[in-house]
């Protein structure tokens, strides 16, 4: 029977057991918990230092997470997803799944599920995620699934999927690396295959069809999500439309896409088509027709200045207010690309506004009257003198234009990254901040705008687990807890023995950290083993499968926290969904390991 524990190891436990609580009650917001856990562990050590060390030596443990390397490697790679984005990159993607989740939602979902599983089984579960979750952000701004309803079943098949194998995660490599030196025979890249695969057909349903029900729509919803906007369609030169029927292209475009008083006949270079939709639809609708919704002479000077003065082209909606000169006027009339340098790319009518007196011109333009809603496109000090001169009253929406121009350039960053992790010629850390640097230099991402790619709740968690992680490994609590186990399982059956050894893994990955739970449970495992005279490979299996059930709690594991800000997650979303998916793998796993040993 193992002795009491020491005084820090049960201050470490409390402190966990309280941060926990912190965390599931949900009061205080995760940023709270997560810096008053560094407080207590800081003021602790300091006043009550571990054996050996000095108060300082405490300070350094309970601040460390903030230098860690795992803590700027998900910084790295969270503005690497941003380059993606921003420049455009991921688009042939997201339009791709995006066709199947039009197909039908269910469908896309599972597509996604087994497409995760099956690319983390070879490559690092973090690199796959990272290429995974920008696509499906971007999918439900597109409306598909909402991200919140997809991002932890995403994550969880991502975690399945890299227990397959012996490389699909570091800490795999790491418990089988421990179990060798203590003695036990190589284990093969895939000797554990089918047992996962099993226990992965028995989760998956639960994936796809419990998981994103026990999940709410955390989207929030844009105050202009359902304006349309009335756009002046340009035919040029090089458009899809040049030369075709409308009705032949119609199919290829949104379905929320409306043509007005569409021309008869084959059409030609400068025609306008009265076209309305959402804003998103429209941008789509111009991409695949290659037309303009503004003339091009100003199109082209607002390219060019942004070039030239290295500037984001960004589109925002104004409204026209009581006193705007622009009142009773029309877009040619107004002299809006003249005089500021934007352009109006579309225009929006309240509902309570439509049927106004003299709404159009003669020309068929539309006169602006108060309320209208102007889809507007430039460089954001234009955008900003135009509003100020015009009385226009800037609405919430300003989004950047995608930079295509470097759509290429960070894909090809991106998959230079994931691929040299993934075939283990860099470490992840070195990778990652590699990718991050060479998107700066490249201006894929801006130096000004990293503070959007990065999440300020993600950052103090991390330091947070990584200083509780510390603390429960070197106060002994970890071993202490291991003793304990060790002892009762002399008891149990062998079935009973493998699932409690995966559950007091799962416990000590859930909430310290995986690189822990391997270094702990592997030397407990083996010498359960010899003791109970069973052989030693099941109980290492279950040791490396307990560290990869990390679905419970977003300090678990780094790809839990990089979905937490994207999926606008609490700590209860990951519980209420992660511990039945563990208690459904514990079980099978158990099961299998049973049946495929002869246990």
């Amino acid at each position: 029977m193992p002795g009491i524990p020491s005084p820090h190891a049960i201050a470490a436990l409390a402190v966990t057991v309280a941060m926990f609580i912190g965390f599931a009650r949900g009061r205080l917001s995760v940023e709270i918990v997560s810096l008053l856990t560094i407080a207590v562990i800081a003021v602790g050590l300091y006043f009550f230092p571990l054996p050996g060390t000095g108060p300082t030596d405490g300070l350094q443990l309970a601040f460390a997470g903030f230098g860690h390397y795992a803590l700027i490697t998900i910084c790295a790679l969270m503005i690497m997803g941003r380059g993606l984005v921003v420049t455009g990159a991921l688009e042939p993607a997201a339009r791709f799944l995006e066709r199947v989740f039009k197909f039908n939602l269910q469908i896309g979902l599972l597509v996604s599920l087994v497409l995760a599983m099956a690319l983390s089984m070879g490559i690092n579960d973090t690199p796959v995620l990272v290429l995974l979750l920008p696509i499906f952000v971007t999918l439900a701004a597109r409306g598909a699934m909402p991200a919140s309803k997809t991002l932890i079943p995403l994550n969880a098949a991502v975690l399945i999927g890299g227990m397959a194998t012996t490389i699909g995660t570091s800490t795999n490599i790491l418990v089988v690396s421990i179990a060798g030196d203590l003695g036990m025979p190589p284990i093969g890249v895939f000797e554990f295959t089918p047992i996962v695969l099993v226990a992965a057909l028995v989760a998956l349903p639960y994936l796809w069809l419990v998981m994103p029900r026990l999940l709410g729509d955390n989207s929030v919803a844009e105050a202009g999500l359902n304006r349309r906007f009335s756009a002046r369609l340009r035919v040029t030169e090089g458009s899809l439309l040049n030369g075709k029927e409308l009705s032949e292209i119609l199919p290829r475009l949104p379905a929320d896409i409306e043509f007005h008083e569409a021309p008869a006949g084959l059409l030609r270079p400068q025609q306008r088509l009265r076209m309305s939709g959402p804003h998103e639809s429209l941008e789509e609708a111009m991409r695949l027709l290659k037309g303009e919704a503004a003339p091009s002479w100003v199109l082209d000077r607002i390219r060019r200045k942004a070039q030239e003065s290295r500037q984001d082209i960004v589109v925002v909606e104004m409204t026209v207010t009581a006193d705007s000169r622009l009142i009773g006027r029309t877009l040619p009339s107004s002299g809006i690309a003249d005089l500021y340098g934007v352009a109006v790319v579309g225009v929006h009518r309240p509902d309570r506004l439509i049927g106004a007196k003299d709404q159009y011109s003669e020309g068929g333009d539309l006169r602006f009257v108060e309320g209208d809603v102007l889809l507007v496109m430039g460089l954001p000090d234009e955008l900003q003198n135009f509003a100020r001169s015009d009385s226009l009253l800037t609405l919430e929406g300003m989004r950047e234009l995608p930079r295509r121009s470097k759509a290429v350039l960070s894909a090809v960053i991106m998959l230079g990254s994931v691929g040299t992790a993934s075939i283990g010629l860099f470490p992840i850390a070195i990778a990652a901040l590699g990718g991050a640097i060479l998107m700066f230099v490249t201006g894929c991402v801006k130096f000004d705008r990293v503070g959007r790619a990065l999440s300020a709740k993600v950052i103090v968690l991390i330091a947070a687990s990584i200083a509780i992680g510390r603390i429960v490994d070197d106060s002994g609590a970890a071993l202490w807890l291991g003793q304990l186990l060790a002892y009762g399982l002399q008891y149990l059956a062998p079935a009973a023995v493998l699932a409690s050894i995966m559950l007091f893994v799962t416990v000590l990955t859930n909430f310290a950290s995986n690189a822990t739970a391997a270094t702990v449970g592997t030397p407990i495992a083996f010498a359960i083993a010899d003791q109970l005279g069973l052989p030693a490979e099941p109980l290492i299996l279950a040791v490396l499968f307990g560290c990869n059930l990390c679905y419970a709690t977003p300090i678990a594991y780094q790809t839990n926290m990089l979905i937490m800000a994207e999926g606008s997650y609490e700590f209860r979303d990951y519980i209420r969904t992660g511990v039945p998916l563990v208690l459904l793998m514990v079980t099978t796993l158990s099961i299998m390991l049973v049946l495929t040993y002869e246990l």
